[in-house]
């Protein structure tokens, strides 16, 4: 009788020796270990800086109101008794800006955007500019909505320089036909600094200039994506520009956006008795939004700041002048704030941002 037990032929193979395990204390395997693995980036500073550009305009603001209570309860107190009728009227040229912001947008960019949602945008934009400087938040806030709308980032970026160039082109020929026709600018005399300031600052910005320029020409990587930008903002510049009712909007809103912010100063300067004519105001307005305009500090303290002493230095009472600038800051950013950031939210939520 044969035997059952399988042959040597068919035998499974032996198994390979299995490796040792790693001793202790001489680390996992490469790729393997704790510091191979990326940490992730902790939410809490990003929470922070949020929290810091916030709340950098209010520390600034409690800070000069500290150390000028007595100007600032006599402000509020005659900002408490304005008339109404003015106040509102000076609401309502401060829709009438958001209306020329949309048309400026509009003007800026060949392709048609819906005009009810770049409107919605626009007055939902000005919530976002309390965080950030020099209009960032806005720009922001309008990128987002052209990418939603379909635009390429190129022409959608292209869009936002032109309007920025506008903006600037239209507020400074404005402010030039002011000081052509009014005598008051004899009196900003006063307000031009001296050779100790604008030399200094000529000279940073001429360095900034100069290495910018560098920085182009050597860097390659830095070149090319520039170089297509500024290409597609000058094919974009060109087909706006050839189209006349896309230069009425650029134009004509950009043009419009200083008169109807200096007219709301008017507003409220004429609810509180400022004494001052409208020209006067306006000029103040542009004046002092050219002279410090530019400097990055969130929710336009330099400007209020120069404003007032630019309405001093017109004849106004300082205490006059407060309130009207205070009025003019709480009737065009903080009133608009609660519901331009629920409208922010309800565009976020509807995909529109």
């Amino acid at each position: 009788m044969s035997s059952l037990s399988p042959s040597p032929s068919l035998s499974a193979p032996p198994c390979p020796p299995t490796a040792d395990p790693l001793p202790a204390g001489t680390g996992a395997l490469p790729g393997t270990g704790p510091e191979a693995t990326p940490r992730p980036a902790s939410p809490f500073a990003a929470r922070h800086i949020r929290l810091a550009l916030c709340l950098a305009p209010l520390l600034l603001a409690g800070g000069w109101a500290a150390a000028n209570r007595p100007v600032m309860y006599e402000g509020i107190r005659r900002l408490v008794a304005a008339d109404p009728g003015w106040l509102l009227a000076g609401a309502g040229f401060t829709c009438l800006n958001c209306v020329a912001a949309a048309c400026v947008r509009q003007g800026a960019l060949p392709d048609r955007v819906p005009p009810g949602l770049l409107l919605a945008s626009q007055f939902a934009a000005g919530a976002a500019n309390h965080a950030l400087p020099g209009g960032l938040g806005a720009h922001a806030v309008t990128l987002r909505f052209l990418r939603g709308r379909g635009v390429p980032p190129a022409r959608a970026t292209a869009s936002i320089g032109l309007y920025s160039l506008a903006k600037s082109g239209a507020k400074t020929v404005v402010l030039l036909a002011f000081l052509a026709a009014s005598p008051a600018w004899r009196r900003l005399g006063d307000l031009v600094p001296d050779g100790r300031v604008v030399v200094p600052v000529v000279c940073v910005a001429g360095g900034v200039l100069a290495v910018a320029g560098v920085l182009l020409t050597v860097v390659r990587p830095l070149r090319r994506p520039v170089t297509g930008l500024l290409r597609s903002a000058l094919a974009d510049a060109r087909e706006v520009h050839g189209r006349p009712c896309r230069v009425l909007a650029l134009w004509g809103g950009a043009v419009a956006m200083p008169l109807v912010q200096g007219t709301t100063l008017a507003c409220v300067g004429a609810a509180l008795g400022l004494g001052l004519p409208w020209t006067h105001v306006v000029l103040a307005y542009l004046a002092a939004g050219t002279a410090v305009g530019a400097v990055p500090v969130p929710g336009g303290l330099a400007v209020d700041a120069a404003l007032v002493w630019t309405l001093v230095t017109f004849g106004t009472a300082p205490a006059v002048a407060t309130a009207t600038v205070i009025g003019y800051r709480v009737l065009t950013d903080w009133v608009p704030l609660l519901p331009g950031t629920l409208l922010l939210s309800a565009l976020i939520r509807a995909k529109v941002l």
